[in-house]
């Protein structure tokens, strides 16, 4: 694991396709913003497990995956942020 440390307004990039941001460090949480191409799904891992169980029910029952994604309060919620996002500028998720 390599292990960074960095200010508010730094940056670490990931290959040419992703740019984490420090946008705020408070209370003993950090906001990041990561931009990347729309096309990568980008998770908190505490989803992770989530997503990872609809994918097996989507192997042996595709409708169980179609029912988890509509029925699925947080990924909702993502959707509708997502959209009300312009491209240009990065997601902010807070962790």
């Amino acid at each position: 694991m390599l292990v960074l440390t960095r200010r508010t307004g730094q940056a670490i990039c990931i290959g040419d396709d992703i740019r984490i941001v420090v946008t705020r460090i408070e209370d003993g949480q950090v906001r990041i913003g990561i931009e990347s191409s729309r096309d990568l799904l980008i998770l908190r891992e505490e989803l992770r497990e989530s997503v990872r169980e609809a994918n097996r029910a989507a192997h042996t029952h595709p409708e169980d995956l179609e029912r988890w994604l509509r029925d699925h309060p947080l990924l909702g919620a993502m959707d509708s942020a997502a959209e009300s996002n312009q491209e240009s500028s990065p997601s902010e998720i807070k962790t």
